[in-house]
């Protein structure tokens, strides 16, 4: 996933909002989101590859999910970024994942990852570059890209070009679904309408047919524990979001 929007505790009806787009190479297989058993259960895509997941919730009302960070990290790729989202999401709130991400990272070396982990009282940002770095979210709107998040940006050594664009068209986002006097309804339809207007730039469309948007996701955590889930299996500006019946 390369653009993830999350409001968190901008609505008091609804702790968590999120509206994300996942890009990928378009021959990586994958399977849609479905409930996982277990304690805590939770939904989720699936990665067929490495078997773990970029999106997800559970039934403790915990939201997590990931972005590839633009770094190199030596020795990354021991185990999977997926397989991290999955533990995550085995997490009773979000303060108890935070605690499983800084003991996951002393224990496995990953690739480059931003993750985002929220439930209705905590929400955090782990950045991992070879460090993890951890921060504390602001109620509010957020926006999470490869190269950073809410303008706290960095060039990519090898594509500086590609970095200084998604950092313009994520800050432009961000912009754009500052919260308005509305529902949480409204704001998702809102984000759902950014993530598909390619003004924004981050619906992607490689013309070689190698990478682009994968797919789209639309979380929605309500304050009295109920959950929504819509999913693009393709890319939203061409692909309608459909609700994901298997809830927990």
């Amino acid at each position: 996933m390369c653009t993830l929007t999350i409001a968190w505790q901008a609505f008091d009806a609804a702790p968590v909002v999120v509206a994300a787009n996942r890009d990928e190479a378009l021959d990586r297989p994958s399977e849609p989101p479905g409930v996982v058993d277990g304690d805590p259960a939770f939904v989720a895509p699936r990665d067929s590859d490495a078997g773990g997941t970029w999106v997800g919730y559970n039934d403790r009302g915990v939201f997590v999910g990931i972005t590839n960070r633009w770094v190199d990290v030596e020795g990354g790729g021991e185990r999977s970024r997926g397989q991290l989202v999955v533990d995550a999401l085995r997490a009773e709130s979000a303060a108890a994942a935070r605690e499983m991400v800084e003991s996951a990272v002393e224990a496995d070396v990953y690739d480059g990852f931003n993750l985002v982990v929220a439930d209705a009282d905590d929400a955090f940002v782990f950045e991992w570059d070879g460090a993890l770095r951890t921060t504390s979210l602001d109620p509010g709107v957020h926006v999470v890209v490869n190269v950073g998040y809410d303008g706290d940006v960095f060039e990519p050594t090898e594509r500086p070009e590609v970095g200084r664009e998604q950092a313009d068209n994520a800050r432009r986002v961000r912009e754009a679904l500052e919260p308005r006097a509305e529902s949480p309804e409204e704001w998702r339809d809102r984000a759902a309408s950014v993530l598909r207007d390619h003004e924004y730039g981050v619906c992607v469309h490689d013309p070689e047919g190698r990478y682009g948007t994968r797919s789209s996701s639309l979380v929605t955590l309500w304050a009295d524990g109920g959950a929504e889930y819509a999913f693009a299996p393709g890319p939203p500006c061409e692909t309608a979001y459909e609700r994901v019946e298997s809830q927990v």
